[in-house]
């Protein structure tokens, strides 16, 4: 996983137990089938095969058999292979081959929850709110409403409008809450976004009605 925009750092795995020299091995990195992202060839760094989009794009730490992928964007997620040939008896072997999935992440906005109506609220009326995040990806799995008075709090899932920038690919999402306005019982609503297993939960400052 990288940060969009950040360096992305992808490894090949490859322990060199025979401590073979640099200059005997051929080393490049490629995106799915057809795409060369990386070449050092026999020692020097080679740009001859490159992907244009890879160009300057890339550095190799040998030490660490990993590469550095800079300003990572939403279009190099994918796969990737690492590739390493030796130069025996002057015809290159493959002694090595490991891969990668990329998967990039942008951090959405805290959620925040507007009202969708003017004027006083009376008792028994409809409550409307919105709660919208932005700049985000991946796509979210689901948002949630939580609403708590005194030492009870409910969850409500309401359904999330999803869209994608088609330039920059990341994800705005809204949801809608209509509800009954409480009547003489402090009650506080907030807001969940569910951004999936690893990434956690973002919430948005609770709204006290």
């Amino acid at each position: 996983k990288s940060f969009l925009n950040h360096t992305a750092y992808l490894s090949c795995y490859f322990p060199n137990s025979q401590k073979t020299d640099i200059k005997d091995l051929r080393v490049f990195w490629q995106k799915g089938a057809v795409e060369v992202v990386h070449e050092v060839y026999y020692g020097q760094e080679k740009h001859d095969n490159l992907s244009p989009k890879y160009i300057n794009r890339t550095k190799m730490d040998m030490d660490k058999w990993t590469l550095q992928l800079l300003n990572a964007g939403i279009v190099d997620e994918g796969h990737y292979t690492c590739i390493i040939q030796h130069r025996d008896k002057g015809s290159p072997k493959v002694i090595h081959t490991s891969e990668c999935l990329l998967h990039i992440i942008a951090n959405y906005s805290q959620p925040e929850i507007a009202w969708l109506h003017t004027g006083e609220l009376k008792p028994n009326e409809h409550l409307n709110l919105s709660c919208s995040s932005s700049g985000g990806y991946p796509e979210p799995k689901q948002m949630t409403w939580l609403i708590s008075q005194e030492n009870k709090t409910s969850k409500l899932k309401r359904d999330m409008n999803v869209s994608q920038d088609a330039v920059t690919k990341l994800y705005n999402v809204t949801s809608n809450l209509n509800i009954t306005v409480p009547t003489n019982i402090l009650t506080n609503i907030s807001c969940l976004l569910h951004l999936g297993e690893q990434l956690g939960s973002l919430v948005s400052v609770p709204l006290a009605i």
